[in-house]
């Protein structure tokens, strides 16, 4: 389970971010690309923020869509994978736009 390296990450950014005041919520944005699971997530960081400033913090997962670029034709798509063709062409030059994200987007503090 990988969720638990990660998220032991976060809260590590997020405390040397907070300036010793307690984190009351923490925003993260998980792209559907990311391989991250996001009951995973939530799971372990209810369990690693226990004794830190994030102890009780409300975490808000915002999902990105993963999205592609041709790079034949130019033409903009939802992705479902890594492989997906491109809609209007067919073509396999895809670029990678958006849904690999995991990042602290924001979080509140006290």
């Amino acid at each position: 389970m990988h969720e638990l390296s990660l998220t032991q990450g976060v809260i590590e950014i997020c405390e040397s971010s907070a300036g010793g005041r307690r984190v009351t919520a923490v925003v993260l944005e998980v792209g559907e690309l990311s391989s991250v699971v996001p009951e995973a997530l939530e799971f372990c960081f209810e369990a690693c923020s226990k004794g830190t400033l994030l102890e009780g913090a409300r975490l808000v997962i915002e999902r990105i869509p993963a999205k592609g670029k041709c790079q034949d034709c130019s033409n903009e798509f939802p992705l479902r994978s890594y492989f997906n063709s491109c809609p209007s062409c067919a073509g396999h030059q895809v670029t990678i736009i958006s849904g690999e994200e995991l990042r602290v987007k924001e979080m509140e503090v006290d």
